[in-house]
């Protein structure tokens, strides 16, 4: 591997790491963990403890729910910890530049993706066209 390409990937591991280990962070994903989940397995162990079966039933049900492939749970916990984020610390300008960024790279992304799958849709007929003409 390239030494540039190497200290591209570390600048870019680096960066993810200080983003997700940001305690503002943290605490808005705990606080959306809890929201999500958090609330199913405090009342699971309640509802065994104080043998509460329509509590120990529901957490159950939810939380073999949340493990099934495919929920978009985490997809969720993370849309609201970003909410909560931007909510309860307006001014922490680091990490919502991050966000921001990233964000505005998954759009060009998307766009650019966009655009050849219509240009090469575009050539296809265009051949397609051409083909027909030469037949006549």
């Amino acid at each position: 591997m390239k030494k540039e390409t190497k200290q591209k990937i570390k600048e870019i591991l680096k960066k993810v790491v200080m983003f997700i280990l940001n305690p503002r962070l943290l605490l808005c994903f705990g606080i959306a963990w809890m929201i999500t989940n958090g609330w199913s397995y405090v009342m699971l162990a309640l509802g065994a403890y104080f043998k509460i079966s329509w509590m120990t039933a529901l957490a159950a049900g939810y939380l073999a729910l949340m493990w099934v492939p495919g929920t978009p749970e985490k997809i969720i916990t993370v849309a609201i910890a970003i909410f909560l984020l931007r909510v309860l610390f307006p001014k922490d300008e680091k990490t919502l530049g991050i966000l921001r960024e990233w964000h505005a790279r998954f759009i060009s992304a998307v766009r650019s993706r966009k655009r050849k799958r219509k240009n090469k849709k575009e050539n296809a007929d265009n051949e397609n066209n051409n083909v027909k003409e030469n037949e006549k």
